[in-house]
């Protein structure tokens, strides 16, 4: 099952891009003021992203459907 985590932009620096589903910094999605960034991954939790909060599907739609995050790129 894929899950999604939100993290500080502060932190993308940590992310190692083999073990998400988003290729780089600047193809990762981020709120308007680009304050936080959204991951998602497969399986095991990343060491780097242990401990975040971890939302399924439904619950991250949710929460970035709203005003306050970018469209997605394709």
């Amino acid at each position: 099952m894929k899950k999604y985590v939100i993290i500080n932009t502060s932190d993308l620096s940590n992310v190692d891009y083999n073990l998400v589903e988003q290729n780089s910094l600047e193809t990762t999605r981020k709120s308007l003021d680009s304050s936080l960034a959204l991951i998602s991954f497969y399986g095991e939790t990343p060491s780097f992203l242990e401990g975040i909060t971890q939302y399924d599907k439904s619950q991250i739609k949710d929460i970035i459907t709203g005003s306050d995050w970018q469209e997605e790129e394709d």
